[in-house]
């Protein structure tokens, strides 16, 4: 059984957003809703920003929600007049 089905989520991606000890903090991507969990229920090895789709690790959907917030950093980042540095 995936860690999908056993949050409860369904097969909907989530995203971990939290890891604790003992607990993680986990968000549907697809309405925002989050939930802890048990930290046994992910599968091995997870980070906080990875992607699980029907409980097993997505690469693809991780790398691309990086690079979407890196792109969004970017963006909001307020560069240093010449000759200014902090």
């Amino acid at each position: 059984m995936g860690a999908g089905v056993l949050l409860g989520l369904g097969t909907s991606p989530i995203r971990v957003e939290l890891l604790e000890e003992t607990r993680a903090q986990v968000v549907r991507t697809d309405g925002g809703q989050a939930c802890t969990v048990e930290r046994w229920r992910l599968p091995p090895g997870v980070r906080e920003g990875d992607v699980l789709v029907d409980g097993r690790l997505d690469p693809e959907r991780t790398e691309a929600l990086r690079r979407e917030v890196a792109l969004k950093r970017a963006a909001l980042a307020v560069p240093l007049p010449p000759g200014l540095e902090l």
